[in-house]
């Protein structure tokens, strides 16, 4: 019986992992699952840049706007849901492509997560009350002082999983990157791991255009239509952050592209950051 395999697709963002993870699928004759954190929104494809409706197409894939911006899932969540169905395909496939730019939700699918404290209502919302009052500076230099290795590799931009952090620092008295030892579980699959790697210059060219991409497909648009929930988890991200600030007259639009063509450079240098430390990845630029 052949020996079962996921080939993980992982890398910064913008540097082409759908193209690929649809090559491979192609290759093998299978299906790709998305462990992407936002394009599992189906009010967000353009900003969180989901296959459009050619790729999407030319092989199955799962977990692409599946659910709506009023139905979050957290990290644990959503890698639970992915394991299900991991097993699931498995059973008619040998091979089954994973792709995703986010470390935390494909280590969660992989590895899984360690028991963290229980959320504590009246900790999580002195955070959200400094957040609202002092606002994203406040948590960032919060989180560099209490936890400087987490605070290297999480999107600083996304109040959410800083605040998550800050309050398990609080419940246990430890730093949030202590409690994430990592590689836990055993996985029936054989797991082979692939990243796209670019040239510093030619992947933020990559990025920058394709901002100006998401703007000319409706990226304004889209961000106008969910502003009104603005305040929700899956929204604290980059590409609408941005966009709001413009909306509440807090700056103009070419200040707003360019903060998230910023922010999304060192978003993907934090990508980095994190995959750099998996020596198991093959790093390339790879034909299928």
């Amino acid at each position: 019986m052949p020996e079962k395999q996921l080939l993980v697709v992982i890398g910064p963002t913008a540097s082409g992992k759908t193209a690929m993870a649809i090559r491979l699928a192609q290759q093998h004759k299978t299906v790709v699952v998305s462990a992407d954190s936002r394009q599992v929104y189906k009010e967000l494809p353009i900003g969180s840049a989901a296959p459009d409706a050619s790729e999407l197409a030319t092989v199955p894939h799962y977990f692409i706007g599946t659910n709506s911006i009023h139905e979050p899932l957290d990290a644990a969540g959503f890698a639970q849901l992915v394991r299900n169905t991991l097993t699931e395909l498995f059973q008619l496939h040998d091979t089954v492509v994973l792709c995703g730019g986010s470390g935390m939700y494909v280590d969660g699918i992989l590895y899984g997560f360690d028991a963290l404290p229980e959320k504590l209502p009246e900790v999580r919302e002195k955070w959200n009350a400094l957040y609202r009052e002092k606002g994203l500076a406040y948590l960032q230099e919060e989180l560099k002082s209490r936890d400087p290795e987490y605070y290297q590799k999480v999107d600083l931009n996304n109040p959410a999983r800083m605040i998550r952090a800050l309050e398990v620092c609080d419940i246990s008295g430890n730093p949030y990157s202590q409690q994430l030892s990592g590689k836990t579980r055993t996985l029936p699959w054989k797991v082979k791991k692939y990243a796209i790697d670019w040239p510093r210059e030619v992947l933020y060219a990559r990025i920058n255009e394709r901002v100006d991409a998401m703007l000319q497909n409706g990226l304004l648009e889209e961000a106008r239509s969910v502003y009104p929930f603005r305040q929700l988890t899956s929204l604290q991200t980059v590409g609408y952050t941005e966009l709001f600030d413009y909306f509440d007259g807090k700056c103009t639009l070419e200040e707003a592209v360019d903060k998230i063509k910023q922010h999304t450079r060192n978003l993907a240098k934090r990508q980095l950051t994190w995959w750099r430390r998996d020596e198991e990845i093959e790093w390339g630029r790879f034909e299928c």
